[in-house]
């Protein structure tokens, strides 16, 4: 193991594997040294596993239905946080509803940064008329809160799990396209920059292969940060009715069912509360440690 960490922190390395390995390393110790970023890594990857392994953990079907034990309180044997008014084990739905939550921020990940990356890259690299038409598409979606438009895109689209994807992607892209322009603003007149244009290089090699990559470490943290409003966002819609549709076990549908009973039977529409909580803040907790790992000027601190 000494070797391989001498091999990894070599200042002078001998190939580019070796080079982005080693700037791998270093990043990992600067993450590790951050016990909230650890915290947050730790609540990620146990999302990331019970969603892998929900149909093993879950204690019961999450769709069965068993009225003769509705509403039973938590520490119920065999219902350990209780079952919601049509007698479904709440922990089970809680757990298959991770995969959902999951599939709605991988869908968002793959989506809306892409979309504003392209966009911020290309408007802050070419300038002019296309910024100019870039940029205001841009205001025009940012002019909105992002639920509201969310909830118009959802009604015109109709409700359901894609159609909520889809609407949340739509209105998620500007703050990604306005980070990917700032960052292009400041590299587009380098140097290297300017040595690539003298080598014949055209605008897609050069945004593709020098622009890009320089916008993405403020990019992931900006899709790390965003994650936690992106559960809320999809919570929201499913609180509304306007999401994932019964009987699927998504959390914000599950507290929009508990509301009724919240004084009465609280757990109906705590359980999947705290989930949303715990979930959001490992998403912040990670997010801030990336900030500090990815940021040149915090790295070097």
């Amino acid at each position: 193991m000494s070797t391989l960490t001498t091999w990894l922190r070599d200042p002078n390395p001998a190939s580019r594997m070796q080079s982005r390995l080693g700037q791998s390393y270093l990043s990992w110790l600067r993450l590790r040294r951050n016990p909230l970023a650890m915290i947050g890594l730790l609540i990620t990857a146990i999302l990331i596993f019970i969603a892998i392994f929900a149909p093993i953990l879950a204690p019961h079907d999450p769709i069965t239905q068993e009225l003769s034990r509705r509403l039973l309180p938590p520490g119920t044997p065999g219902n350990i946080l209780g079952t919601d008014d049509f007698g479904r084990d709440i922990l089970s739905r809680i757990l298959y509803g991770s995969r959902i939550t999951l599939y709605i921020v991988l869908l968002v990940i793959l989506t809306a940064p892409v979309v504003g990356l392209v966009i911020g890259t290309v408007a802050g690299y070419f300038g002019g008329w296309v910024d100019t038409i870039l940029m205001r598409i841009t205001d025009i979606f940012l002019a909105f809160p992002k639920l509201i438009l969310a909830l118009a895109l959802v009604a015109v689209l109709g409700p359901g799990m894609e159609n909520a994807v889809l609407a949340i992607a739509l209105t998620s892209w500007p703050p990604y396209a306005r980070v990917s322009r700032a960052e292009t603003l400041t590299v587009r007149n380098s140097d290297y920059i300017a040595a690539v244009k003298l080598q014949g290089a055209g605008p897609i090699r050069i945004i593709w292969g020098h622009v890009i990559p320089m916008c993405l470490p403020s990019v992931i943290i900006r899709v790390t940060l965003d994650m936690a409003g992106v559960i809320l966002t999809a919570a929201g819609l499913g609180f509304l009715g306007l999401g994932v549709q019964p009987p699927l076990p998504e959390w914000g549908l599950m507290i929009s069912a508990g509301r009724k009973f919240l004084f009465e039977q609280w757990w109906v529409a705590t359980m999947p509360g705290l989930a949303i909580f715990i979930v959001s803040l490992g998403f912040n907790l990670l997010g801030d440690g990336l900030r500090d790992v990815l940021d040149p000027k915090s790295a070097s601190k």
